[in-house]
């Protein structure tokens, strides 16, 4: 597996080293940095270990990653490879562990799409702190620690668990780590290793970009336009309305182009700091990290063993990161930042060059796109703007006019990847904001690209099926979700059905929604099911709101405050009021009309059962009025991820089961 060496003279092998003999066979006598990951290590772009580590091994270093390690035996994986030079980095993998194994109704899942074969228990719960724990107890002190990734980066303050029903301090207090590192870490992987390399003890670097520390209290300073100083753990842990104000203040300046050092005391000895981002990545820096020499493949230790999150993304490229959307419920602007960073177009070609490289390449790239399909290289026109704005999105309420909307840098790729020998089509898998691409900007120019860029998206690079997330229906819903008007949607629906007849194409536009989202009652959810069915569409891809941290939608759950707005705001929290919401995506389905009936006569709404139903209840059959045109959307293959970056849960199996648990649960 030798690769020779690179230009620092670090010798190198096609992979990582995972063992102790392959860190021999490399001729090592010391490794800089051992990276713990909750994931199978599959070298790849799109796995962060894999990501840090190419990084680390660029610049010179000597870097292994000790994937899933057991942490139920005799700790021999946390000890095999000894002690780092400069630090250990843990990182419970790409997802919060959480979210990974448990469903929105707290439903263990019997899988996980990042571990071979797709097999469950390969990690355990709260991953980052359970490994950063045990490497604290073997090596003491003498080695700094330093945590990343999702989990932790999400849980860098005070936090509602969903999954502990608790408000939770900042993860520092339960993980010994030294330091932890939020966001995306090619930058402070190598700021950080250079700094412990120049003789630094990690304990002297406390203004670092991008990183969180426990300090001592003594160190807080007095607030300022520079330090945002929160209500303390004492006051949250009492207070919800406390933690609702706190919020509004992490999310404004996590949002900022330079943002202001946040502190929150966690008791009478200590303080969280929390270190402004860095600057956006240059198409530069993100064309290096991308440009690594990958072998896009999982590690041979698997020994051919299928892993699911792998599959998905094997054939697809990344092209950006980032999200100025802002929607209520995605963490992606709070981990990935607001502001978009593109690879360059001769960038994004050479990967495609790889991908079609490969040997199980049939010639279709999955995904060409980003955390949004259509936001690449979108940036504000006026810069020193973008540099005041406290917005959290730059599409809602109304799209910002500073923000340029122009789709034909986004087509320019794509003609490139498409005219590439041996791509036969470029799909389109990741969510498209037809808000942006539907924009009147006034210029004409600008407009006349981006209706090109929905028919050609239409014509040439949907694989079938077409994914959008108008995620409701109702305009106050939606106003606290952070979406568009539904009305946008049914724009966008016309553009795809006349691009479709237009090219004589047999394609699905496939909406996903979400049941019990803050502000949304049952009376609402009728509201969705009479548009949707006025429509002809049997939803499949749906799912109940699953309060994960450092979210709007979340605060607003825990707290029942809007932290913007200080007005309270329904959620629904129990299972009865959950599962009276999620029955109206399955109208259709003969199960539940007997319920609907009764809810919707219960809450004197026969205009809604009329409209549900307008001839009548039928007494058989599992479908109510199934149109010819449309079957029931299928699931989407195993593995496809939503916005959240875990495998898609909106499947009609899981609905099941997840109806079965609320209803064992209402007989306890």
């Amino acid at each position: 597996m030798s690769r020779g060496i690179n230009e620092h003279n670090t010798p190198q092998s096609l992979f990582l080293p995972t063992s102790a003999k392959e860190v021999e066979a490399l001729g090592w006598d010391y490794i800089d940095v051992i990276l713990f990951s909750g994931d199978a290590y599959v070298d790849h772009p799109s796995f962060g270990a894999a990501v840090l580590g190419r990084v680390l091994q660029s610049h010179g270093y000597r870097v292994a990653i000790v994937p899933q390690p057991n942490w139920r035996d005799d700790l021999r994986d946390f000890r095999k490879l000894g002690a780092p030079r400069l630090f250990f980095g843990v990182s419970a993998g790409a997802m919060d562990s959480m979210v990974n194994h448990y469903t929105a109704n707290r439903r263990r899942r019997s899988d996980d799409a990042y571990t071979p074969g797709g097999k469950a228990g390969m990690r355990p719960d709260y991953p980052t702190v359970v490994y950063t724990r045990i490497l604290r107890d073997l090596y003491g002190d003498t080695v700094p620690i330093v945590t990343g990734g999702i989990e932790a980066s999400m849980r860098r303050l005070s936090h509602y668990d969903y999954w502990q029903d608790a408000l939770r301090q900042s993860i520092l207090v339960d993980a010994p780590a030294d330091m932890l590192m939020y966001g995306m870490g090619e930058k402070g992987i190598i700021e950080l290793a250079d700094s412990l390399a120049a003789g630094k003890k990690i304990s002297e670097i406390k203004d670092m970009p991008q990183t969180v520390m426990l300090l001592p209290v003594e160190e807080m300073p007095a607030a300022d336009d520079n330090n945002i100083i929160l209500h303390p753990w004492s006051s949250v842990s009492k207070s919800k309305r406390c933690q609702a104000e706190n919020f509004k203040h992490i999310e404004q300046q996590s949002n900022r182009r330079h943002g202001a050092t946040i502190w929150q005391q966690v008791d009478d000895r200590r303080v969280v700091k929390v270190n402004p981002m860095y600057p956006p990545m240059t198409t530069g820096e993100i064309d290096a990290a991308f440009d690594l020499p990958y072998t896009r493949l999982p590690h041979p230790r698997y020994n051919g063993k299928t892993i699911p999150a792998y599959e998905m993304i094997k054939h697809s490229i990344n092209m950006h990161r980032g999200c100025f959307g802002g929607c209520a419920f995605c963490t992606i602007s709070a981990h990935q930042g607001k502001f978009i960073a593109s690879r360059s177009k001769e960038s994004i070609v050479r990967e495609a060059k790889a991908v079609a490289a490969m040997a199980d390449f049939k010639g279709y790239i999955s995904d060409l796109g980003g955390p949004s399909a259509n936001m690449y290289a979108m940036r504000g026109k006026d810069e020193s703007i973008c540099e005041k704005c406290l917005r959290p999105s730059c599409l809602h309420p109304k799209v910002c006019p500073n923000l340029n909307t122009d789709h034909s840098r986004l087509l320019d790729v794509y003609h490139a990847v498409d005219a590439l020998p041996g791509v036969k089509k470029s799909f389109i898998g990741s969510g498209v904001r037809y808000d942006l691409s539907m924009h009147p900007t006034g210029d004409k120019r600008i407009d006349a690209v981006n209706a090109k860029y929905n028919e050609e998206l239409i014509a040439h690079h949907v694989s079938g099926r077409l994914k959008v997330a108008p995620e409701h229906t109702e305009p106050h819903v939606l106003n606290l979700m952070r979406k568009p008007d539904f009305e946008q949607f049914y724009a966008f629906r016309d553009i795809f059905n006349r691009a479709n007849a237009k090219h004589g194409l047999n394609q699905q536009l496939i909406p996903y929604f979400i049941s019990s989202h803050p502000g949304c009652k049952e009376v609402d959810m009728a509201e969705l099911a009479v548009k949707t069915q006025r429509m002809n569409m049997h939803l499949e891809q749906v799912q109940d709101f699953t309060p994960t941290p450092m979210t709007l939608a979340t605060e607003i759950y825990y707290t029942g405050i809007h932290p913007y707005t200080g007005e309270k705001v329904f959620t629904a929290r129990t299972p009865e009021q959950k599962l009276a919401q999620r029955k109206y995506f399955f109208w259709y389905d003969r199960n539940y009309h007997k319920e609907i009936v009764s809810s919707l006569k219960s809450m004197h709404r026969d205009d809604l059962l009329a409209m549900l139903y307008p001839r009548g209840i039928p007494s058989a059959g599992p479908h109510y009025d199934r149109p010819t045109s449309q079957r029931a959307q299928r699931p989407v293959p195993a593995g496809v991820r939503n916005r959240a970056g875990r495998p898609d849960e909106r499947k009609r199996d899981d609905k099941r089961r997840d109806d079965r648990n609320l209803n064992k649960h209402n007989k306890k």
